[in-house]
């Protein structure tokens, strides 16, 4: 059994609002809004290493004493191929000759990170760090949707405000041509085939996850989903036929971050109205590959 014991997150300090990017774009600001439900987003001077970094202090400054046993840094912006970024921001954090595990997996990298942490028995600081706004190109489709920013969580083995209780992963190739970004060039995606696939596959997993753990999907506190869309956030409600405002979003103000965006949701709902005792919180995500799953944690 393990516990999150504390969150954190950085967002860049350039706003980029719709007006800006449509006429970079060429296209309406009100079209935007309308597609995505994003207002604003921002872009980082920062790279990904320090995003993470800064992300990283603010979820251990809250977090309190702990001595960390691994860093997990998820990261599908990453400026080289290799080494990751999870080395150095542990290094930075003062944690040399600490393990240190890369996962360059977009959108969904955060949940599986959690997950992993789960089943480890030291504290693990599983961090996600984007700079998505290096990878857009000049597709107004995909240039509108992407932000930059960094999330964290502190897993605890021992004590923390909620423990995790359920976690289901999922993989499949088949769709690995439909979301991706290869190097020299910018993100390509599906769009239709990924909201699709996302609409049926997320809602699919949190049932599998909350009827495992015991819950019906009224019960259930809060929905911390990776924020890809917000009318996507607003069809899996749909499919689980709970209020989309039980889903915490603040894609409006920060667009989709990428694995970064489901731990700066999460920080800061939890700062606003954070758990209850036995009450659960659903963590779902979906990205490339295709990856996607759920996580149930029950307040503390």
């Amino acid at each position: 059994m393990a516990y999150i014991r504390a969150f954190g997150s950085y967002l860049p300090q350039r706003v980029i609002t719709n007006a800006e990017l449509a006429e970079r774009l060429a296209c309406d600001a009100d079209w935007i809004l309308k597609v995505s439900g994003i207002e604003e987003r921002r872009y980082a001077s920062e790279p990904v290493v320090e995003l993470g970094v800064l992300a990283a202090q603010d979820c251990l400054s809250r977090a309190g004493a702990v001595k960390i046993g691994m860093v997990i840094a998820s990261s599908g912006s990453a400026e080289r191929r290799f080494p990751g970024p999870a080395a150095e921001i542990a290094s930075k954090l003062g944690l040399a000759g600490v393990p240190a595990l890369d996962v360059p997996m977009a959108s969904a990298g955060s949940l599986f990170g959690l997950a992993v942490a789960a089943r480890m028995p030291a504290p693990v600081l599983v961090v996600a760090a984007e700079k998505m706004s290096a990878a857009i190109g000049g597709d107004k489709n995909t240039a509108i949707l992407f932000g930059d920013g960094a999330g964290a969580c502190l897993v605890d083995p021992n004590e923390g405000l909620a423990k995790i209780v359920r976690s289901d992963l999922h993989s499949d190739g088949a769709y690995t041509e439909a979301l991706r970004l290869e190097f020299g060039a910018p993100i390509h995606m599906d769009g239709g085939t990924v909201i699709l696939q996302a609409a049926r596959k997320v809602p699919a997993a949190i049932k599998e996850s909350l009827d495992a753990a015991g819950y019906p999907a009224s019960s259930v506190r809060a929905f911390l989903m990776h924020q890809a869309n917000q009318n996507l956030i607003v069809r899996i409600a749909k499919a689980l036929e709970v209020a989309p405002e039980r889903f915490f979003s603040n894609i409006a103000r920060y667009g989709n971050t990428s694995s970064a965006s489901m731990l700066i949701a999460a920080a800061e709902w939890n700062s606003q109205i954070g758990f209850a005792r036995d009450e659960p919180v659903i963590f779902a995500a979906f990205g490339a590959g295709f990856h996607w799953g759920a996580l149930v944690a029950l307040g503390s």
